[in-house]
């Protein structure tokens, strides 16, 4: 069984009321509910993602323990809020600088990017509280224990979330193809970067929240790169930018 799971009604529930941070919940799909109904309570007053699945399902991660029907991920660290990662930057005396994921599915993409997030200097990681890897061991270890230092937020809502950032004074900056050259792109002063999810880039919603588009110029004939590559050199053209003030 993984590091990180909790099983059994019981456990799950106190894990819940403990406060410590939970990434899902996946509950046995059945009739009713009923005896899972404190459960269910608890989760939608807490915000914490759950999804109803086959006995087989919890079967496969459990590895022969009892489940009772329950199973939760417990997140490796505990998230903060986008307001703690403003506050960091305000601390520290410097122009919030935050990346925001959409959708980065992959462990070890989220793993890499936390790892150049930390080194380039960035403030804080915003992620979306679906269809996305969250701070799981195995994101912990190809972090190179950058998820120690690196604040991760994590939302129910990136466009509210990207507005709020920008009434906050900063300018959000979404990667995409066909955007602004990097190299030609002012991204000095409070800056959010924005990187979209694998094979999918921005969503819709996204794109349209964002002030600019920007991209990597691609000279070969493949005509973009791993979203970690990608945001990492990003993330450092920003830190040259800054070093330059």
């Amino acid at each position: 069984m993984e590091e990180n799971i909790v099983c059994g009604r019981n456990a799950v529930t106190e894990l819940i009321k403990s406060g410590n941070p939970v990434n899902k919940v996946l509950i046995k799909n059945e009739k009713g509910q009923g005896r899972n109904s404190d459960i269910l309570y608890l989760l939608k007053a807490r915000g914490i993602p759950y999804q109803f699945v086959e006995n087989t399902v919890l079967d496969k991660y459990t590895a022969g323990e009892k489940h009772q029907g329950v199973v939760a991920f417990a997140a490796a660290k505990e998230y903060a809020e986008p307001s703690d990662i403003l506050e960091i930057a305000r601390q520290r005396g410097e122009d919030p600088f935050i990346l925001v994921l959409d959708e980065i599915e992959d462990p070890h993409n989220l793993g890499a990017l936390l790892r150049t997030a930390d080194a380039a200097g960035v403030h804080g990681v915003i992620i979306p509280k679906r269809r996305s890897a969250a701070l799981t061991p195995a994101v912990g270890r190809t972090s190179a224990g950058a998820v120690e230092y690196v604040p991760v937020a994590r939302v129910s809502n990136l466009v509210q979330t990207l507005k709020y950032l920008k009434e906050e004074g900063c300018w959000v900056s979404g990667a995409e193809a066909g955007g602004k050259d990097i190299y030609q792109a002012e991204l000095k002063g409070p800056r959010v970067i924005v990187i979209g999810g694998e094979d999918k880039g921005l969503g819709r919603l996204i794109r349209e929240t964002c002030d600019e588009i920007i991209s990597l110029p691609m000279y070969g004939r493949i005509s973009s790169l791993n979203a970690s590559v990608a945001g990492s050199i990003i993330m450092y053209e920003v830190r040259r930018q800054r070093n330059q003030t």
